[in-house]
């Protein structure tokens, strides 16, 4: 009989901490809770950014975090990308399925940018930032990421159309 071998915890810096502090969005009524995926996420990628910001030269603080400073991240995750994205001279781009490889480069996919920087601006406000000075809401961040998304999608042949809603059937009483 072959036995597969079970995942290891790692010890990222992350880990204990994730476990010992209550969730903020848990509906578990127990003593002990455990954060959702969901809080364990946004808790991994908020101390990620932190490391981000003290790694910068020069170390920047949180509050002089500006939206061209979370702009700079995006850019240098980046480099720890899986999605290929072809660039205008490649003979694939466009093209949903390319028929062989080719040397353009691997980034972050538009869905996992906007999913991070959706989480990091909850977090920035879950440690004390203000809304109306949110880093990850600034303008150029919401542009970067709509221009990601327009071209990943020319680039793949495939367009992101907005969901339209539906209106909702207007509901009239019968006479009886």
């Amino acid at each position: 009989m072959e036995t597969v071998p079970t995942p290891t915890t790692t010890n990222h810096p992350t880990t204990a901490a994730a476990v010992s502090s209550p969730s903020s969005g848990s509906n578990n009524s127990g003593s002990t809770t455990t954060p959702s995926r969901y809080e364990n996420q946004k808790r991994r990628d908020w101390n990620t950014f932190c490391q981000y910001l003290r790694n910068h030269r020069p170390p920047l603080s949180l509050a002089l975090c500006s939206g061209a400073h979370v702009l700079e991240f995006l850019h240098y995750l980046d480099q720890f990308g899986k999605t290929k994205v072809h660039n205008h001279p490649c003979p694939f781009f466009g093209l949903p399925n390319p028929p062989a490889p080719c040397p353009c480069p691997l980034r972050q996919a538009w869905g996992s940018l906007d999913a991070l920087i959706g989480r990091l601006r909850a977090a920035y406000e879950e440690n004390g930032g203000r809304p109306e000075t949110n880093p990850f809401g600034a303008r150029a961040v919401r542009i970067y990421l709509r221009d990601v998304r327009d071209f990943q999608a020319k680039a793949r042949g495939v367009s992101y159309e907005k969901k339209r809603k539906r209106p909702k059937p207007k509901v009239t009483p019968t006479p009886t």
